[in-house]
């Protein structure tokens, strides 16, 4: 059993979703400066998660179907967050707050293993793209990201990946052809 799938399907048994959200393309799930203790599980569409640094946006993170998505600094320590979270299409996400969730994971000693295993994934997972970004080559970071997440190469239009992947979008395409 996946224990994500596990943990979602509590959720709706519980009735524990505060709403559903639907977004358009281009519309913010959150914007830089704000508070968002939410954590959200995307039905439909995809999200980018970013930052603007020097009137540049650099994409950290994607949402997309049967992924939870959250400003996880501003979820953690319920401060202000750099991070914009924004639609990339049509995107419905269901909510859950903080408090309803911190008190589902620590209702049980599964839940507890489900919350820790998924921060242990994240962490993982940012430091695989963190070791990629700062140690391979623009042609190896294509080839490890497309091995590890085929599904958003068919998700997320090329020029948030070429954000993602650190390099321009013409290289990202060079690559793709080669």
């Amino acid at each position: 059993m996946n224990p994500i799938t596990d943990l979602v399907g509590n959720i709706e048994r519980n009735g524990l979703w505060t709403k559903d959200l639907e977004l358009d393309r281009n519309h913010f799930l959150k914007k830089q400066g704000s508070i968002d203790t939410n954590l959200y599980w995307v039905v439909q569409g995809s999200l980018r998660i970013y930052v603007v640094e020097e009137n540049e946006e650099h994409t950290i993170r994607f949402g997309y179907p049967h992924n939870f998505v959250a400003a996880l600094d501003s979820f953690l320590n319920e401060k202000p967050s750099d991070l914009y979270i924004q639609a990339l299409k049509k995107t419905t996400v269901k909510v859950i707050d903080k408090a309803t969730f911190m008190e589902l994971m620590q209702s049980s000693p599964e839940n507890s293993t489900t919350w820790q295993l998924m921060l242990e994934q994240l962490v993982l997972q940012q430091m695989e793209r963190e070791r990629d970004i700062l140690t391979v080559s623009p042609l190896e970071r294509y080839k490890r990201v497309l091995k590890r997440s085929p599904q958003l190469f068919q998700e997320i239009p090329h020029k948030y990946i070429a954000s993602y992947l650190r390099m321009t979008p013409e290289t990202l395409s060079r690559i793709k052809k080669s």
